[in-house]
């Protein structure tokens, strides 16, 4: 007995749970799957573990299902924290000393091509990053060369120096570029 008016206790609370979730939602398609992926897991394991103790299972029952919504919230809040973190970055912008130009760097090996750029320099700091050679004489290559080089283009900028991260996937790429680019800033030091 005391095992039926638990599994009812448990639908009754789980049918409630999901009704409010997905009218408070707006969209019951999207809000309705995740409380149902969000519940049962918390709801089994107390039931499972119900018959061995009676007042154990309520217990269990009750905070998971507070626990989930509340873990979901504080994760937003993580992201506005880092969005201030890249200021520090502008930063190093100032130390760069270099002189005004454009530099050539060297030609670099990528294996599938040969990677070469260009440093543009304007007040003493890094500008702009040209592409004169990338991979491009196969469609994987080139399609390497069109996503990797924007991003690693982007970081040199901003990091003011050829000490950048390699991208995924574009390894080789990535350290040719770095090569290239920094023979063009040993160039342009002052």
């Amino acid at each position: 007995m005391k095992r039926f008016a638990l599994s009812a206790a448990v639908v009754v609370a789980f049918a409630a749970y999901a009704f409010l979730g997905s009218s408070a939602e707006g969209a019951a398609p999207s809000g309705a799957p995740i409380a149902v992926a969000t519940i049962p897991p918390s709801k089994a394991p107390a039931a499972s573990s119900g018959p061995s103790s009676g007042s154990t299972p309520s217990r269990a029952a009750v905070p998971p299902a507070k626990a989930a919504p509340a873990a979901a919230k504080p994760s937003p809040a993580p992201a506005p924290s880092r969005a201030p973190a890249p200021a520090p970055a502008p930063a190093a912008a100032s130390s760069g000393a270099f002189k005004d130009g454009t530099y050539d760097g060297t030609v670099a090996d990528a294996y599938f091509g040969n990677v070469q750029v260009a440093a543009v320099i304007k007040g003493g700091a890094l500008a702009d990053v040209s592409i004169l050679q990338s991979p491009g004489d196969r469609g994987t290559s080139k399609y390497i060369s069109q996503t990797s080089l924007p991003t690693l283009v982007r970081e040199a900028v901003t990091a003011q120096s050829a000490h950048v991260d390699a991208v995924s996937g574009a390894t080789q790429t990535s350290q040719a570029f770095v090569q290239s680019l920094a023979s063009a800033l040993s160039k342009a030091a002052n």
